[in-house]
């Protein structure tokens, strides 16, 4: 190996280098992103099975009505 490939070399990994420290803290960033969205997630469907039980454990009952707003413009 020469004086021109060993340069080569360098070159090639100095160039690697930089972009792995260019590109890591995007990927840092997915990663945290896709974990808090995970966590997001999960803390909703607990708070949806807590909803649906009532205080003694049992299914909460749900109301079966709605509303309507009637003016006089309509």
């Amino acid at each position: 190996m020469d004086t021109a490939h060993l340069e080569g070399l360098i070159g090639m990994l100095t160039v690697l280098a930089l972009l792995v420290l260019l590109v890591l803290p995007s990927v840092l960033g997915i990663a945290r992103d896709r974990r808090i969205d995970r966590q997001i997630r999960e803390a909703e469907q607990a708070r949806r099975q807590a909803e649906d039980r009532g205080p003694a454990g049992r299914p909460a009952r749900r109301p079966r009505y709605f509303t309507t707003t009637v003016t006089h413009h309509s």
